[in-house]
């Protein structure tokens, strides 16, 4: 049994100890038994995918180099039951196979020889992510009854897209980087995050980059010691030594001077930050979470955001949805903000039929928060069903001139077609981007590609031979 807290032979740890040198791996099963698991053993991938699937197990331990292949080739595989957390087992902790496999869902590594007190760290870290996932599992039952999902609130298919991403990052330490249009709801995936992690008992401390003067945004994030600058009459404590053993999330990341964005790609590979005026570094262990509304690689290209920290943060992408895609959660959101209020204000409002069509129909370009704010302003001029008079009339979308052509020679390139295509059904919109995208049926995001290339290929011009 383990030197640490007993456990009842239903909650013991089930590991397989997958190692091909006989010693190593015998030597592995005797530390691991001695931490309370159940161990089992395999020599190849052959061998460990049976073991894989004769029972649910708990934890795999893996060495990246084995007889019949890379241990890699375990991770994500479809066939095996139980999704097991993998730990992945190297000479190296720098090597580039280990990083790739944390990258690849691993839960943690192990190099050798291996220390037991960093096993038993590893070991007792599983056990947290197994209590976790039976967590996560009851939150899909609640996503299936009430549409919920921790902070999030949505049944359609692009959120279950979003839902599955954090049910996979959430127990991890990776860093998780959320893009999505303003108002999305990119803080609550965030808070969503740290809600479900290991980390959930800590401080989730929320930044927003862009709403900081320049000038003090290095003191805002690293802290400050006294009489640093004019002004600093006390040391003052960052965001950062806020969050440590929590989460940070950086909000509107593209918005930090490339000058701090230096300063913080630092504190994530040393795991410390100095303070302003002070020589020396202060350990943190923090989790970031960071928030664009910009495309990363967009921002990259213009100069707003270094590479090598979009690479540093982008481990795991999470990309939310616009509202206007979302279909019967515009519904669902509109009953959960009137709910809201309802309890704050000790009220029974309710949407008409008429009022959720009526939200149905709009375009939503604040999105979530613009949509929570339409419905507290109805419940406020309401005195007891909100009608859909109270709310916002749906614009008329911007008619597609019936005499708008272009013509092509066979032959031409299908990127020039696409380009002279684009181009022309954004001018005959008056440039609405929105409505041009909905109507050559792609991606307001994919437009925006578009666009950007022409523009940087001198190509940005109305299509040739189109006419009005």
């Amino acid at each position: 049994m383990s030197e640490l807290e007993p456990e009842s032979a239903d909650q013991r740890l089930t590991v397989l100890i997958i190692e091909d040198d006989a010693n190593l791996r015998a030597a592995l099963a005797a530390l691991v038994s001695r931490e309370g698991a159940e161990t089992y053993e395999a020599s190849t991938l052959e061998e460990a995918r049976k073991r894989l699937a004769e029972r649910p197990l708990d934890a795999v331990l893996v060495d990246l180099t084995l007889p019949d292949g890379s241990g890699l080739d375990l991770l994500g595989d479809p066939e095996v039951d139980g999704a097991p957390e993998y730990i992945v087992v190297t000479g190296d902790a720098a090597a580039e196979t280990a990083v790739q496999a944390l990258k690849r869902g691993a839960l943690d590594y192990l190099t050798k020889p291996v220390d037991r007190a960093r096993l038993r760290s590893v070991l007792a870290h599983v056990r947290r992510t197994r209590v976790l996932r039976v967590e996560v599992v009851g939150l899909r039952g609640q996503l299936r009854d009430f549409g919920r999902f921790g902070r999030l609130v949505g049944r359609s298919e692009a959120m279950q897209k979003v839902y599955e991403l954090i049910e996979r990052v959430a127990p991890t330490d990776a860093c998780v980087f959320v893009t999505g249009e303003s108002g999305t709801g990119k803080e609550l995936v965030a808070e969503t995050v740290h809600l479900l992690g290991r980390r959930r008992a800590e401080a989730f401390v929320a930044v927003n980059c862009g709403a900081m003067a320049p000038t003090l945004v290095e003191s805002e994030l690293f802290g400050h010691e006294k009489g640093s600058f004019t002004g600093a009459d006390r040391r003052r404590i960052g965001f950062f030594e806020r969050a440590n053993r929590g989460t940070l999330f950086l909000d509107e990341i593209t918005e930090m001077p490339q000058e701090l964005q230096v300063k913080l790609l630092r504190v994530l590979e040393v795991g410390a930050v100095t303070r302003v005026g002070a020589t020396d570094l202060t350990p943190v262990n923090v989790r970031v979470v960071a928030a664009s509304n910009r495309d990363p690689a967009e921002a990259v290209a213009k100069g707003q955001l270094r590479e090598d920290l979009l690479y540093r943060l982008n481990v795991f992408p999470i990309e939310l949805p616009p509202l206007r895609t979302r279909g019967e959660d515009v519904g669902l959101l509109a009953e959960f903000f009137l709910e809201q209020v309802n309890e704050r204000e000790g009220t029974r409002k309710r949407l008409s039929p008429r009022a959720l069509a009526r939200l149905q129909a709009l375009s939503w370009p604040g999105n979530v928060r613009e949509l929570k704010n339409v419905v507290e302003r109805a419940a406020i001029l309401a005195d007891g069903t909100i009608e859909a008079e109270a709310l916002p009339v749906p614009p008329a979308d911007t008619p597609l001139s019936d005499d708008t052509t272009f013509e092509v020679r066979a032959g031409t390139p299908l990127a020039e077609i696409e380009r002279r295509m684009i181009l022309a059904t954004l001018e005959s919109l008056d440039g609405n981007k929105r409505r041009t995208a909905e109507v050559l049926g792609i991606s307001l995001k994919t437009l925006y590609n578009r666009l950007s290339v022409y523009e940087a290929q001198g190509q940005a011009r109305p299509s040739e031979g189109s006419s009005d």
